[in-house]
């Protein structure tokens, strides 16, 4: 916060206290992340403790709205070496200047909504106000290094209907790799051709995911068929050759990016915190532009597995890489085998901060006379149907550990609209939409549904069983998942898994560490014969549900045992892996 006080003369000194020109937008995620918390439970003195941040950061913003603290201070002075010190707006390919204003929207925009004060607002205003004066209208044709400005506009847009922000978010998605009006600044940052003739996820996968996100937006927003077509291609690169089993993305180490096609290595695997973050805002925008159940199968398997692996257990130690196999050879974490309370670059311990209170956001949806349920969580909820019917829904479930779901139905008087509950890929086959993983043995048949305790006939569309009907106060609409253990394989490009074999159960994708197993963890072998066993146990990480098998190993007889994959590095440094070789034939017999 000294940051803010320094700009503002309020403190003395000439040299800004973070490490990074984007160090402002911590602050900013951390009350995102309160504001979500407040929308769910007000507590008064949250409120209060916001208040005085707001206030603080007020302080920093200079009179015409600029808001990016380390150049306020001293703009003759850089953080970081990869970008020169400059004034305002002269090195927006490093200054993170426009990814602050991102963030800053992002959060203004949330705390708004939540508290409805305008304290916060008003700052995010001022400065998309001078952003629009300096850049709209291409006054200035240059774009942001790092994006988040795109979704933080339309956001302020659909708050303000101030056409101008969405015209502005557009404008830097436009320009970007148009070598006509701009010299482009490569693959890196999505900055290699125009985004709408782009075809393939590239470079820095955090910025790619936000600009998708963007462009799915302006896709929706302007009806825009150039802009649909791309993200639709993009997707479809993304999810048949570049998702990991966990929903993370991004392969490499080196500059935190993509890789080529099947290009998914496990040890070495990158799968940022912040990008499996990201592929959740995209693919909900991608659900909100088609309505179809694959975008939320994708954004499950993002939620269960790549993202809450990034934070541990107690809330406090996080990730920022996620590989797929540890051997405490390869430092993963930043030089480091186990979670860490910070990190010099901490833009995933407070990207967790602002995401983790805001999941109630993606477990329902609705259309004028449709209602959606694409998540399985304990909840309850208020919706108006055609926009004049009022209807409570509650569901009751111990997803993802059980499939049974119970969903209360109370419309406020007798309603016809049609109930829309997702049936994940998963429950049918499919671990994910393409041909990237596949069961072994593909489970295909329908759940039964029942309403008031009897089946009820419905319809599918689009990975959705439709449930169309006059509903009445109190209904129970019923239905179980399956949820038996999985054999995971992947296509034969990905090299790297090459005869190798994963578990599942459900949305859950499964881990071997060498604390449940005692030995060695390169000697497992997953004979396709080995039963295994499933435990809800209460005492064990949480609880979680275990899975437990046994098998003949050098004579003996030796117990597998595999944990959810998010819950590993939390009893200490381990060996790991979710990938292990498996084989149709065991020799010894079985027990």
């Amino acid at each position: 916060m000294d940051d803010f006080l320094l700009a503002g003369r309020q403190i003395a000194g000439n040299r800004m206290k973070g490490k990074n020109p984007f160090d402002d937008t911590d602050v900013y995620k951390v009350i995102e992340g309160a504001s979500y918390i407040l929308s769910i439970s007000y507590d008064p003195s949250l409120d209060a403790y916001m208040d005085s941040i707001i206030s603080i950061i007020s302080i920093g913003q200079e009179a015409d709205g600029y808001l990016t603290t380390y150049i306020t201070i001293d703009s003759t002075y850089s953080p970081v070496r990869y970008c020169p010190p400059g004034g305002r707006w002269q090195n927006l390919r490093c200054s993170h200047e426009l990814y602050n204003s991102g963030h800053l929207f992002e959060a203004a925009t949330a705390h708004y909504l939540s508290t409805g004060k305008n304290s916060f607002l008003d700052i995010a205003l001022k400065n998309a106000d001078l952003l629009v004066n300096v850049f709209g209208e291409e006054r200035k044709t240059d774009v942001p290094g790092h994006q988040i400005v795109e979704t933080g506009l339309i956001r302020l847009y659909m708050i303000t209907e101030k056409k101008e922000y969405l015209d502005l978010a557009r404008q830097f998605l436009d320009l970007r790799g148009d070598s006509l009006k701009r010299r482009p600044r490569g693959e890196y940052s999505q900055d290699h051709k125009p985004v709408v003739e782009q075809d393939e996820a590239a470079g820095h996968a955090v910025r790619a995911v936000y600009m998708y996100s963007g462009m799915t937006d302006i896709a929706a927003l302007f009806s825009d068929e150039a802009y649909k077509s791309a993200v639709n291609r993009i997707w479809s690169n993304v999810v048949n050759n570049k998702l990991y089993i966990t929903g993370g993305i991004g392969s490499r180490h080196r500059r935190e990016s993509f890789g080529e096609n099947y290009e998914l290595p496990n040890l070495t695997a990158y799968s940022e915190t912040c990008a499996a973050i990201g592929n959740v805002y995209w693919n909900h925008r991608m659900f909100l532009l088609h309505g179809d159940a694959k975008y939320i199968d994708v954004l499950e398997r993002s939620l269960y597995n790549g993202v809450i692996s990034g934070i541990g257990l107690d809330g406090k130690v996080f990730f920022y890489p996620n590989p797929l196999e540890c051997d405490l050879e390869f430092a993963f974490n930043k030089g480091t085998f186990d979670r860490q309370p910070w990190f010099t670059t901490s833009c995933c311990p407070t990207n967790l901060g602002r995401f983790m209170p805001s999941v109630g956001n993606y477990i329902y949806a609705q259309t004028s006379n449709k209602f959606y349920i694409n998540l399985f969580v304990e909840s309850e909820t208020n919706a108006n149907i055609a926009g004049k019917t009022p209807v409570f829904i509650k569901q009751e479930t111990k997803y993802p550990w059980n499939g049974d779901v119970s969903i209360t139905v109370s419309p406020e008087k007798a309603s016809r609209f049609a109930l829309n509950i997702r049936i994940p890929g998963w429950a049918k086959g499919q671990p994910v939409p393409g041909d990237l993983y596949a069961y072994i043995s593909g489970q295909t048949c329908l759940p039964e549904i029942k309403v008031n305790g009897s089946p009820v006939a419905y319809t599918t569309d689009k990975g959705y069983a439709v449930i169309d009907r006059k509903w009445k106060h109190g209904d129970v609409v019923f239905f179980s998942l399956p949820m038996q253990v999985q054999r995971v394989v992947s296509n034969e490009k990905v090299v790297e898994n090459t005869g190798k074999v994963a578990l599942e159960r459900g949305p859950v994708v499964y881990c071997f560490e060498d604390v449940d197993n005692g030995y060695e963890l390169n000697s497992l072998v997953l004979y396709d014969n080995i039963v295994f066993e499933e435990a809800f146990e209460p005492d064990l990480l949480g609880g979680v549900v275990t899975l437990t098998g046994k098998c003949p190993v050098d004579e003996t007889t030796k117990t597998y045992k595999a944990i959810p994959y998010f819950a590993w590095n939390n009893r200490g440094i381990n060996t790991m892996k979710v990938w292990l070789p498996g084989r149709k034939k065991q020799i010894l017999k079985l027990f």
